[in-house]
């Protein structure tokens, strides 16, 4: 695979002054790919581990709501970091996005580590706080010890692939992870089975791959125009770590809630029998895969919408977004034609036999359907919040659409129209953010135009 090398000044005027369209295209193709690579390696493991036995495959699911949780530290270095690198790129300002690379980094490598050892230290109550019955109980413990050695990797690693994608260098990011992937589906059956390590080689297989990626991520920092990663200019000062706080939360917020939300949705499921939960988790998978394209989508844009917001071209970020909604909306509208003809059919590729289940799924998946083309313009105006560093709004919209509505609707739907209530409650979820979308980043738009007509003084809004 032949990697070209961009130089900082060739990024800088690619994402400053090349077409819209081709250069958000050429920055999402990478990160489209690193999103769906990411949703099968995390299927890969539970095939592999569903063939040891049911004790093995539950241990993996509990410790699967840590390594969310492990992920959003390290998308909230990530993020943080990677929105003032772009805005600072955009500006000319190197040496700052330099410090910020280097913090960032190191101190996602030292979170990583405290959880890691409190976790190890407190590794029994931990597991039976996640979920373990007593018979899943040892399985847990073994998986998770040795998942844990990971953490200080599995969070840098997140920091350095979000730092390449924001400095416009995503091909970069897409070839850690999908090393990584690679490798941990080859060490999988290897260990589990040749070795007969069981679920513990499973657990192996995960820390090895993301070593290998940390690794290769951190070869390449060195590299092709990428911001380096050194020690001496890791300086956590209160000015940088505010800014990580400031561009970091919505991330952390985002991912917070949504482990927290889908824990209610199985209870709420769950009041109507295991096949509403199997439904209803089906249909989050399948959410997630037709989202993944629009926030890889997004995640193009981003590197751009923090280049040209640095650089004060406000034309050029509403140009950007609103090609982005454009798209959006055309591909969730093929999808939602395409997905509410064959909705059984989708539903029965993850669950055959159990007609309960499949209609359940496919019910929710039609009202997810009818709301997806609203999530359009929801998620890029998200992103665009986010990058040029109007964090509250961002919060209190990534928080929207799992939190301040998902919560109470969960509660209130199915008290009034039962198992519907339950399978519609996302969708109504998503109109309510959609209205809340319309004049939060509406008026940033209005904001840039009058800026760019001259009528606000000074570059910042």
């Amino acid at each position: 695979m032949h990697l070209h090398h961009h130089t900082a000044k060739e990024n800088y005027e690619q994402l400053t002054s090349a077409p819209i369209p081709g250069l958000i295209t050429r920055l999402a193709v990478p990160t489209i790919i690193s999103m769906l690579v990411t949703s099968f390696y995390n299927m890969a493991d539970t095939y592999f581990v569903g063939k040891i036995d049911t004790q093995s495959t539950a241990a993996v699911g509990i410790v699967f709501s840590l390594m969310s949780i492990i992920q959003a530290v390290g998308f909230f270095f990530g993020h943080g970091s990677g929105n003032y690198i772009s805005r600072r790129l955009g500006a000319k300002d190197v040496a700052s996005a330099e410090q910020m690379a280097s913090t960032g980094f190191f101190m996602a490598f030292f979170a990583g580590c405290v959880l890691a050892v409190l976790g190890l230290v407190f590794l029994t109550p931990l597991s039976i706080l996640l979920g373990s019955t007593p018979t899943i109980l040892p399985y847990t413990e073994c998986y998770l010890g040795i998942i844990l050695l990971g953490t200080p990797f599995m969070a840098s690693s997140l920091v350095l692939n979000n730092q390449m994608r924001f400095q416009g260098n995503a091909t970069y990011a897409m070839v850690g992870i999908v090393s990584g992937a690679v490798l941990n589906v080859a060490l999988d059956p290897l260990f589990i089975f040749v070795f007969g390590m069981g679920v513990s080689g499973a657990a192996l297989a995960t820390v090895l791959s993301q070593v290998c990626s940390f690794s290769l991520l951190l070869y390449m920092t060195r590299r092709g125009g990428n911001l380096p990663i050194r020690y001496r200019n890791f300086t956590p000062s209160w000015m940088l770590v505010k800014e990580i706080i400031g561009g970091g939360t919505p991330s952390l917020t985002r991912q917070g809630l949504a482990s927290v939300s889908t824990i209610l949705l199985n209870v709420a499921a769950g009041g109507y029998g295991d096949a509403a939960i199997a439904g209803m988790s089906i249909v989050s998978r399948i959410g997630m895969f037709i989202n993944s394209f629009l926030i890889g989508f997004g995640q193009g844009f981003q590197p751009m919408c923090g280049f040209s917001y640095g650089a004060g071209l406000y034309a050029r970020v509403r140009q950007g977004f609103w090609f982005c909604v454009r798209i959006g909306v055309v591909f969730f509208i093929v999808c939602g034609v395409l997905g509410y003809g064959y909705a059984e059919e989708i539903v029965e590729l993850f669950r055959k036999g159990d007609p309960d289940v499949v209609s359940t799924g496919a019910n929710a998946l039609r009202w997810q359907l009818f709301a997806y083309p609203l999530g359009a313009f929801t998620i890029i105006s998200n992103m665009m919040l986010q990058t040029i560093r109007k964090s509250v709004r961002a919060t209190i919209l990534s928080s929207a659409r799992q939190g301040l509505f998902f919560v109470p609707f969960i509660f209130i739907l199915p008290h009034f129209f039962g198992l519907q209530g339950v399978e519609m409650c996302q969708a109504v979820s998503d109109l309510c953010t959609f209205l809340l979308a319309i004049p939060l980043s509406l008026g940033v738009l209005w904001e840039m135009k009058r800026q760019e007509a001259g009528l606000l003084p000074g570059g910042k809004v």
